[in-house]
């Protein structure tokens, strides 16, 4: 069994792709819209991969259609829950690097045992957690 993809939920798919490709350095992987191979109604099949990260995983950047959807984010959001993290090997540089991008940071990192970490948002409502790992 493997994890191929996982999916965050997004309130606007084209600012979400700006923001995860433009800020945090992912690249576009697939794209297809509602006419192509993958129907999705009014919106895409739009995932992102880490190029430092495992060949083939992918984010799925995952359109808020449903108001359900809308309630959870918030939830997450508001009770400060983060949606995903994202590993790095420096959290320090890429803490400065996110912050002259505008990037919002909850707090400064952490050392919390094996690993330090910080919570940022990725300006499509969820809170994202940074972590480096220590060992």
């Amino acid at each position: 069994m493997q994890i191929k993809r996982s999916t965050v939920l997004v309130d606007d798919q084209e600012k979400a792709l700006r923001f995860h490709t433009t800020v945090l350095g992912f690249v576009k992987d697939k794209d297809k819209d509602k006419d192509k191979d993958i129907p999705m109604g009014p919106f895409r099949w739009l995932t992102v991969n880490s190029p430092q990260g495992a060949p083939g995983v992918e984010l799925v950047l995952e359109p808020m259609s449903l108001p359900p959807a809308q309630t959870y984010q918030k939830a997450l959001f508001d009770a400060g829950i983060p949606a995903s993290a994202f590993l790095t090997e420096d959290i320090q540089a890429e803490l400065a690097r996110l912050k002259e991008h505008g990037v919002i940071f909850h707090g400064e990192p952490k050392s919390l045992s094996a690993i330090i970490s910080v919570v940022f948002e990725d300006h499509c409502g969820n809170l994202i957690n940074l972590v480096q790992p220590l060992l």
